[in-house]
């Protein structure tokens, strides 16, 4: 398991391991404000030895960035003094931490047809000031939300981006608010905090979808990003073991970390597939899902961090009990967890 238990270093931040918590939205904010007992459920995966802690999407302060009022807002007084007990909560147990900032866009039905460029201004700017109250309050960094059809997303994927203007057309025009926003961000935060960028090529409503059907599509996507200023990319897809393109074995993020030379996160199902969890307890050779691709891809260089998230929902000592050794003890996933903030 030593692959997954040497320390990675992004700028300032030098984490312990290579295990991330992977953002999933709770619901159990009432008024958009993280409450203690949020601060108690991320400082136990904290204390059970996550390398770093992505916390599930919260909203930027726009009028349309969301619609569910049990989601934590990272914006106002009340909700950003809920953000700075999570923090203390998580430092306390030795754990690092960045928020996840988030606009749904068209998933709000209060989100216009077609946004003016006024409009996009005042999106990126809620974005830039986001950021600049992370850093201010001692987060770790930030991750933008760039996937799965939200707002980013949907400038990205030419189905959703329908503009006629400098911000739609070709890919390179539909990576331009993505840039904007990353740009504005590094302006606030300055050049040592971690800006991570969350992008998938699916969507929540098409696992099908495709950003860019080859690699040089997706290079030609990625570089504007990188030149704005992304320190990690964090791809997301169903499956980790999935080849992204025909004839190559990477994966999204082995993709993304060749075309960019830039850090990456593999997610995916990580540690809830039935052979994943059979060659961990028995140490027996899995399929390209199990704990060996994990291993493999972190050896050779692949891919830099690996995120977990519906195995860590349902077992906080879940990175601890695989760096100990005690994988009898590893607990399941069901649905039920999915309810609580164990």
């Amino acid at each position: 398991m030593s692959p997954l238990f040497t320390p990675f270093t992004i700028k300032h931040l030098t984490l312990p391991n290579r295990i991330v918590m992977a953002p999933m939205t709770r619901s159990q904010s009432p008024g958009g404000v993280p409450g203690p007992e949020v601060a108690a459920y991320y400082a136990r995966r904290a204390a059970h030895g996550v390398g770093l802690i992505v916390t599930e999407g919260t909203y930027i302060d726009h009028p349309t960035a969301g619609n569910n009022p049990s989601v934590p807002r990272f914006y106002g007084e009340d909700a950003l003094a809920g953000w700075a007990a999570v923090l203390a909560a998580v430092r306390a147990a030795g754990g690092h931490i960045v928020p996840q900032l988030w606009h749904i866009g068209m998933a709000n039905d209060a989100y216009p047809e077609t946004l003016s460029t006024r409009e996009i201004a005042a999106i990126v700017d809620a974005y830039a000031r986001a950021a600049a109250d992370a850093h201010r309050l001692g987060f770790d960094g930030i991750e933008l939300h760039g996937a799965h059809g939200y707002l980013i997303d949907q400038f990205l994927w030419e189905t959703t981006n329908r503009r006629t203007d400098e911000y739609g057309g070709s890919l390179i025009a539909r990576t331009r608010f993505a840039a904007e926003v990353v740009r504005a961000c590094r302006q606030a935060v300055g050049a040592d905090f971690p800006i991570i960028l969350r992008y998938s090529q699916w969507k929540l409503r098409d696992y099908t979808a495709k950003l860019a059907s080859t690699p040089a599509a997706l290079g030609e996507m990625l570089a504007p990003l990188v030149d704005a200023g992304v320190d990690v990319f964090h791809c997301s897809t169903r499956r980790f073991w999935e080849p992204e393109f025909e004839g190559s074995p990477l994966n999204l993020a082995g993709w993304t970390k060749t075309l960019t030379g830039v850090p990456t996160i593999t997610v995916g199902s990580v540690g809830l597939d039935e052979e994943f969890m059979a060659g961990i307890r028995e140490g027996k050779a899995a399929s390209n899902a199990g704990i060996e691709r994990v291993l493999a891809m972190l050896s050779a260089g692949e891919v830099d961090l690996v995120a977990v998230g519906r195995a860590l929902l349902v077992d906080p000592a879940w990175a601890e009990k695989i760096a100990r050794g005690r994988t009898a003890e590893l607990v399941p996933f069901t649905r039920e967890a999915l309810k609580t903030l164990s």
